[in-house]
């Protein structure tokens, strides 16, 4: 009796871990777990991610587009805090549009980090993963780590920092413009968004216009990542050729 149980507790641990895609290819249950924090330097899954993370440590702009899961923001977000690392900057400064998406969640308490706090959530996620909690908290408090809202950064110039423009397919074509203005010395700056998902209004969004503008600017790169280079859930590829 006390071997079929055992028998029985070894089979249901065993199932437990196995991929529930097992041909899928990249699978994050598998040998790749760990804990982030160990996790040194972030290799790129994909071609397309190769580009970018090359096209980043190369320019001092670069818009990187592509729809969800193909680790734009967290690949922005790892050269940014290598490079605050390494003291090739001083600060990172972050910025997102505060645009819900389709659903209201209406007036939120607090002081300016406190209300950007729910959009900027998935900033904080790729931080927290590669700094660690304790230490993103001290940067922050010593301010090497700065939230900047869209609509704060008017007038200002920043220099010695990494510009991070997430979700910048909910800009208007005049606030990427200014965003992109801002652009100081020793600064390197990346927008990361997908056209193809903008909260605004038909025909508002200035992302695609504004790329295919660039495209042909000598030292500004633009990356278009495909549905090639997500590494989420297999579904989400299939799911997005689809939709």
């Amino acid at each position: 009796m006390a071997k079929r149980q055992t028998k029985a507790a070894a089979q249901y641990n065993e199932s437990k871990v196995q991929p529930l895609f097992p041909n899928a290819g990249w699978d994050p249950l598998g040998e790749e777990r760990r804990e982030q924090s160990y996790l040194r330097k972030v290799k790129p899954m994909s071609p397309g991610q190769k580009e970018l993370m090359e096209a980043i440590a190369s320019h001092n702009l670069t818009l990187a587009l592509g729809p969800a899961g193909t680790g734009k923001t967290y690949l922005a977000i790892t050269s940014a805090v290598e490079a605050l690392e390494e003291g090739r900057i001083d600060r990172i400064v972050l910025s997102r549009p505060a645009i819900e998406a389709g659903e209201s969640i209406g007036y939120l308490p607090g002081d300016m980090n406190e209300k950007m706090a729910p959009f900027l959530r998935p900033l904080y996620d790729a931080l927290n993963d590669r700094l660690g909690g304790k230490r993103l908290k001290q940067l922050m408090m010593e301010g090497a780590i700065e939230i900047a809202p869209v609509g704060f950064m008017r007038g200002r110039t920043l220099n010695n920092a990494f510009v991070v423009i997430d979700e910048a397919q909910n800009c208007t074509y005049a606030q990427i413009k200014m965003l992109l203005t801002r652009l100081g010395w020793h600064s390197t700056m990346v927008l990361t968004g997908d056209p193809d998902q903008s909260d605004l209004l038909n025909g508002l969004s200035g992302l695609a216009d504004i790329a295919h503008r660039l495209e042909a600017v000598d030292g500004i790169a633009v990356v278009r990542l495909s549905d090639k280079d997500i590494v989420r859930h297999p579904l989400v590829a299939s799911m997005l050729t689809v939709l």
